[in-house]
């Protein structure tokens, strides 16, 4: 293997990569294993509420109905992630905590706020109504900005922007979304059992249109706001502490406000619903679709803007900057290094935009003067992952620079054909065997050049 380049010089702060003696507490081992615990048993704990109040049968049914859109939403956010993908077990653990500890937060303060209301203004009613418009937002919207913050403080290097909020706080929302449905899904089955309703006319198949086909991104697109809130306070340097602050908060205030006009649109009269689904739940998602592509976009161009330094440095090749900032050309290397290489040299290639990618943000952010302490030892822990992985990685990203390039303008002047065997001096292909082809006819004259502008051949 060739020898190293020297690491280029960054605008960074002092790196600090000594390690502090870690007392037992603060291992990794233990940490995994206290939070592994506590979902489990939220996990447990919201089981056995759920069924206790929908029982087996209509348990069941909510499950298979509420896992549908899971599938579909999940994939969404991944794909969002695909510039720089965080490492799985984040997401795992943003849809455990969303579908276990969140949603039992929520059940237990929900009901015990709805029955303290209840019983201090003698009116069910109304405490129901209050319930769902004013305590249920504020309960959970911070029950799932829990996520999002464990994820901003303690994995930080996989909390590098807009993006990595959204998709933490979107697949926190979706994890809650699920058990949430399962528990309104099968409490309609039962309602149903009780009546004997059954088809389109029954509680069942209402509140499955309702929840699953009309919103299933209800509860994401909340959530939404308060990542994007953490992935802004993310970009800020970190010595901005009130805006690192600010901004989260001010991200969870939103998500709760839209919740709570969201609940509160039944109580708005009988198209209450659908007036607010139509003039702000509709625009509101499509505006931050819009943000979060967008937002997805510039990734990629900070990704061509900032990794050619390190390929005049000889880390990276000449035409690797285009490639990594490119989806379609980073696609065509992993399909590369599979179809010759095998699965495993897929993986490679992978990681070696993952790696690549995380280098632009980081040396982007540093350029900004919104890197960290770490800056050196981080950059060089990416750039010994790239040399790692470049013997496969290379020849891969070669083969995608070669097919995604850009095809050469055609030249501003008309190119005339020649007669079949009439050699053509100008062309690149002249001398070689087979030279020429049939033309329909003489060749075509030059053109006259007469009384008129002066040609320019850039012009188009």
């Amino acid at each position: 293997m060739a020898t190293c380049p020297p690491y280029p010089t960054h605008p960074s702060g002092p790196a600090d990569g000594a390690r502090r003696h870690a007392h037992w507490w603060q291992r990794a081992w233990v940490r995994y294993g206290a939070l592994i615990t506590l979902l489990a048993l939220s996990g447990l704990v919201i089981l056995a509420l759920v069924r206790q109040q929908t029982g087996t049968q209509g348990f069941l049914v909510g499950l298979g109905l509420a896992v549908l859109p899971v599938p579909l939403l999940t994939a969404a956010f991944r794909w969002l992630d695909r510039v720089e993908p965080g490492p799985w077990r984040n997401l795992l653990f943003a849809f455990a905590w969303g579908a276990c500890a969140a949603a039992l937060i929520a059940i237990v303060a929900n009901s015990f706020a709805t029955r303290w209301i209840a019983t201090a203004t003698a009116d069910p009613s109304s405490a129901d109504t209050l319930g769902a418009t004013v305590i249920a937002p504020v309960v959970e919207e911070s029950a799932k900005a829990a996520a999002v913050l464990l994820v901003f403080l303690f994995r930080r290097r996989d909390f590098t922007g807009i993006v990595d909020g959204v998709v933490i706080a979107g697949v926190t929302a979706t994890g809650f979304a699920f058990t949430e449905n399962i528990l309104y899904l099968g409490t309609a089955f039962g309602t149903d059992q009780l009546s004997g309703e059954s088809g389109l006319a029954s509680v069942t198949a209402a509140t499955f249109f309702v929840r699953v086909v009309m919103s299933p991104f209800a509860h994401p697109l909340f959530t939404v706001l308060t990542g994007i809130g953490f992935g802004v306070a993310a970009l800020s340097a970190e010595r901005q502490h009130l805006r690192r602050v600010f901004l989260p908060l001010s991200g969870l205030l939103l998500a709760m406000g839209m919740h709570a006009v969201w609940n509160g649109s039944s109580s708005f009269g009988e198209y209450g619903f659908f007036a607010v689904y139509a003039a702000f739940m509709v625009p509101a998602f499509g505006l931050l679709t819009w943000l979060v592509i967008w937002t997805r976009q510039r990734e990629l161009r900070t990704v061509r803007a900032e990794l050619p330094a390190y390929a005049a440095a000889g880390w990276l090749a000449a035409p690797e900057p285009f490639v990594l900032g490119s989806m379609r050309a980073r696609r065509m290397a992993r399909d590369y290094a599979a179809h010759h290489f095998g699965r495993a040299a897929a993986r490679s290639v992978a990681q070696y935009e993952a790696y690549a990618t995380s280098l632009a943000f980081l040396r982007h952010r540093g350029r900004l003067g919104r890197a960290g302490a770490d800056f050196a030892v981080r950059e060089r822990e990416l750039l010994h992952e790239l040399w790692r992985r470049q013997e496969v990685a290379r020849p891969a990203l070669a083969y995608a620079a070669r097919s995604a390039a850009p095809a050469p303008a055609p030249p501003p002047w008309p190119v005339y054909m020649p007669v079949y065997g009439t050699p053509n001096y100008g062309s690149p292909g002249y001398g070689t065997p087979g030279y020429g082809r049939p033309h329909p006819g003489p060749a075509a004259p030059p053109p006259a050049y007469g009384p008129g502008p002066a040609y320019n051949p850039y012009r188009s």
